[in-house]
């Protein structure tokens, strides 16, 4: 089993390729529009097969650029099908682009162009199908007005049964850099997109308004491609590699040994959750740190997970003197006070560069509480750390780079998820995994992914208590064998998900542990 990842490009990233491929001759710009419509067009008649058995009718509204050239593409090639096809032009006929011009041209030889606005959805006959070719990646400004009202309005057809909307490259409204809507937006059943997936679809409201994602070759070769610094590129997580398959004839020892510290009495929970993901990924040993006033609850609730006093710094700094040890994490259920603080700031100590042999830390919840609010503890995360926030942790870790994420976007490509994250690692000095649906994971060197939890990965039911501490054990158990801060965080948030799928709805947190081996299964682990 390989690893599998793919990339994910900007707006300018796959403009870039498709201008080197032009420049080399290796295809034309109206070659590639071509290929665009008929793209589509096959995925319409591929994602709903009665509509090729029979004449229909489409609403095709094109826009003022490459995007609208593509929508004429799509019109010509259904009217050729034996639909009837109203086509509608955003902007002025003489203003399109050369290529779009010469498919407008074609279009007009077959049918009418009428203006936007003449369009009045909803007081005529409805469509069997409304394609959105106004702006595809390309929008760079806030929708308003007239426009704006037709592509809202474009949502409220999609709860109409046997009317569908189909997306080019990515609803209109939307950046196509970080998902984040330019004013209003268009919803739509079905998005085509073009060589590879985008940024926007992965992100945001990206998945939210694109319905459903088929891309669609056409024809740009991998080879020849202008060269991108592995810091600029993003990758989606697809499926983790083939270490996690243990090897034969090993010892505990050899697959790590990972300690897991916990609050006081009755707040072990958390914990406990988190050492039970550690042992069942992997780690060939796991124990769990405790105050002494908590070893009776924990262990009567812990079997193959071991038990150590680590109450307080001092108890923490004697357990760490076992340099088998080698991943640590810290934050479910610890709590907020001075005693927490101190083990906090002991375990980024025990586990820095000046070590002699590699000790790796996960910092979630409450750790990242106390991060946020000691000056000290920020500037003390190693490299070899990786940080687990959500939405709320990482507003108070970094809160102007959250401040400038939640602020509306007013033009495109607006700031996103992915650069927020970047730019979170980068001043950490560590690996960062901002939590949610779209997961997304990032180095102080700019490599960076994204794990979704969208289209066919949705799993909502992973928004219950206690999975977040789950996916900070399967990160510190990944560490303990020996696995990359980077590439750990990646595999554990992909299985996080594929686990919360295998089983489905009713999921609890304590059933993600326990589904992993048959994810293992599946996998052939």
């Amino acid at each position: 089993m390989t690893e599998l990842l793919t990339e994910l490009l900007t707006a300018a990233q796959m403009r870039a390729i498709e201008q080197a491929a032009i420049d080399s001759g290796e295809v034309t710009g109206l070659e590639l529009m071509e290929r665009a419509g008929r793209g589509v067009v096959e995925a319409v008649f591929q994602e709903w097969p009665e509509l090729a058995k029979s004449s229909h009718r489409a609403v095709v509204l094109c826009g003022p650029g490459n995007n609208g050239g593509d929508g004429f593409v799509v019109a010509r090639l259904l009217k050729e099908w034996g639909w009837e096809v109203n086509v509608f032009l955003y902007g002025d006929p003489g203003k399109l682009p050369p290529d779009a011009r010469v498919n407008y041209e074609r279009w007009v030889e077959m049918g009418e162009v009428e203006d936007f606005s003449r369009l009045t959805l909803g007081s005529t006959r409805l469509p069997d199908l409304f394609i959105d070719a106004v702006f595809g990646t390309g929008l760079t400004r806030r929708i308003e007005g007239f426009l704006a009202q037709v592509l809202g309005s474009l949502d409220s057809f999609r709860t109409i049964e046997n009317v569908r909307t189909v997306a080019v490259d990515i609803p209109s409204g939307l950046c196509a850099d970080s998902g984040r809507h330019l004013g209003t937006f268009a919803t739509a059943d079905l998005t085509v997109s073009f060589h590879s997936a985008k940024l926007g679809h992965y992100q945001s409201r990206g998945s939210l308004q694109a319905g459903k994602i088929i891309v669609k070759a056409i024809g740009l070769a991998a080879g020849g491609r202008p060269a991108v610094p592995p810091g600029e590129t993003v990758q989606l997580i697809a499926r983790p590699d083939g270490r996690l398959r243990k090897t034969t004839g090993s010892h505990k020892y050899i697959h790590g040994h990972a300690l897991i510290l916990s609050g006081g009495p009755a707040k072990t929970g958390a914990a406990r959750l988190a050492a039970r993901g550690a042992l069942r990924i992997g780690a060939g040993l796991v124990t769990l740190g405790v105050p002494g006033a908590a070893q009776m609850e924990v262990a009567s609730q812990s079997t193959a997970i071991m038990l150590r006093r680590a109450g307080d710094a001092d108890e923490l700094a004697e357990v760490l003197e076992d340099d088998r040890i080698n991943a640590l994490c810290l934050g479910p259920g610890l709590g907020l006070d001075a005693r927490a603080a101190g083990i906090v700031a002991t375990a980024l100590e025990q586990s820095g560069p000046d070590r002699d042999k590699d000790r790796f830390v996960v910092l979630d919840a409450d750790a990242l509480t106390l991060v946020s609010q000691d000056t000290a503890l920020f500037v003390a995360l190693p490299e070899n750390c990786v940080i687990t926030p959500h939405a709320g942790e990482f507003a108070h870790l970094f809160p102007d780079i959250a401040e400038r994420l939640n602020a509306p976007a007013t033009k495109g490509p607006a700031y996103s998820k992915v650069d927020a994250t970047r730019e979170a690692a980068a001043r950490a000095g560590c690996v960062v995994l901002f939590k949610g649906p779209d997961t997304v994971i990032a180095a102080p060197d700019g490599r960076c992914s994204i794990n979704s939890a969208h289209y066919d990965r949705a799993a909502p039911w992973l928004a219950t208590a206690g999975s977040g501490d789950v996916l900070a054990g399967f990160i510190a158990g990944l560490l303990a064998r020996g696995f990359a801060p980077v590439q750990a965080a990646e595999t554990a948030a992909w299985l996080h998900v594929e686990c919360a799928l295998g089983f489905g709805p009713g999921l609890i947190a304590e059933d993600l542990p326990e589904e992993l081996p048959a994810v293992f299964r599946a996998l052939g682990v």
